[in-house]
């Protein structure tokens, strides 16, 4: 059953899971389990682990704040701080500090982008607020703090809602940084005769892959619309209604997508160059909106739930770590309110599905974001039930 809970003045959903609650699903036999690394954090959003040998792990906070987990301790000293800048409300909110990424050759050229929300222009109408990346560089007097002054613009526009923003970050196989945009909010994917999911001309609904090489960007030469007019070149796929939370699969490169549904159904997609995942046309595997132009290229999600399962997907990681042996190859996700799922390559459309068995303590959180380390071992990033308190967690073997 669902049970609602009022929190510094916003309604949350909680789901309490009962046999009835759920649809007939795979129970998983492996033994999985979570081991805290950290629960001084609030509200955490981004995990990231440079490729420079130190052992360091960066989470980022909604509010603005970056921080270093050091050997299970976390820094006195922050990383970055621009709570000043970001756009966050007390309480839900879905704009904030939403992406992190570090540069490839971050050990040498010490360069990281954020993904965060900040005011618009005042008084514009039909804009909420901007989405913005940034490019930061690491201080040369200290390699635990970025140098503020080293701030320049990648990409900057202009969100209509607060919500379905989207905002992970992730460097590619192929060294091109991917930019994951919600379709800009409001439910239905309401603005424009169509929404903006199918709207080629902006970036709202997209996957984006730019080239950071040269700030503020270059577009890739073989990025799918180059070259055709009144298309976007930044987009690399695009049919996504909030994509909260992308990833490539460290061993295949394959790019992993969990995407916010809207009333019924929760999605991950497997992204491909070009491709269009749907929405509004669709929402999961089902018609959404029969009325709308349909170009019949849209691809399906390799897994769908209902929202008898949950209500919102937090798209996850492939598993290529050594903790688990059992859960290598698997995508490993989870829903906000809670449960986590394993999918399987079936060889088919669709992929076998199967739910996690972890510790008591997972009925106690929303799970906001997931966040991979050097070795392919895998982290939740919650925040405990009625509170702002957030905790990291690592998944490992049940002893």
């Amino acid at each position: 059953m669902i049970t609602i809970k009022k929190l510094s003045n916003i309604f949350f959903l909680s789901l309490v899971f009962s046999c009835s609650g759920y649809s007939q699903e795979a129970i998983s036999t492996i033994k999985v389990d979570t081991k805290l690394i950290s629960d001084q954090l609030s509200h955490p959003t981004v995990f990231a682990e440079p490729n420079d040998k130190s052992g360091r792990l960066f989470v980022g906070e909604q509010e603005g704040k970056i921080k270093i987990i050091q050997k299970g301790k976390v820094l006195p000293t922050l990383f970055l701080d621009i709570t000043d800048e970001v756009v966050k409300k007390k309480g839900y909110e879905e704009r904030g500090l939403l992406g992190l990424a570090f540069h490839p050759d971050f050990a040498k050229n010490g360069k990281l982008y954020v993904y965060c929300s900040i005011p618009g222009a005042s008084g514009t109408k039909g804009v909420d607020h901007k989405s913005l990346i940034r490019e930061y560089t690491v201080s040369s007097q200290n390699k635990n703090a970025v140098d503020e002054s080293t701030a320049k613009t990648v990409l900057e526009f202009n969100e209509p809602q607060s919500n379905h923003n989207g905002g992970d970050l992730k460097f590619g196989p192929d060294g091109f940084l991917y930019i994951a945009v919600g379709d800009g909010g409001g439910q239905n994917d309401k603005h424009g005769e169509f929404g903006n999911a199918q709207n080629l001309s902006n970036f709202l609904g997209k996957i984006l892959r730019v080239d950071v090489k040269q700030l503020p960007y270059s577009i890739p030469s073989d990025n799918p619309f180059v070259g055709k007019s009144e298309v976007r070149p930044e987009i690399f796929a695009y049919g996504f209604r909030n994509p909260w939370r992308i990833s490539f699969d460290k061993k295949t490169g394959e790019l992993f997508v969990g995407d916010v549904g809207q009333d019924n159904y929760e999605e991950v997609d497997l992204v491909t160059k070009g491709s269009n995942y749907g929405w509004r046309i669709r929402e999961g595997l089902h018609e959404k909106f029969p009325n709308d132009p349909d170009p019949k290229n849209w691809i399906n999600p390799i897994s769908e739930y209902p929202h008898s399962d949950g209500l919102s997907i937090t798209g996850g990681f492939v598993y290529r770590g050594k903790q688990i042996p059992a859960l290598y190859g698997k995508y490993i996700f989870a829903d906000w309110t809670g449960p986590v799922w394993a999918l399987t390559d079936s060889k088919k459309e669709q992929w076998n599905r199967e739910k996690l068995s972890i510790s008591q303590e997972a009925g106690n959180w929303h799970i906001y974001s997931f966040g991979e380390d050097q070795a392919g071992e895998v982290y939740l990033l919650t925040v405990l039930l009625g509170s702002d308190k957030g905790a990291l967690y690592q998944l490992v073997t049940k002893k």
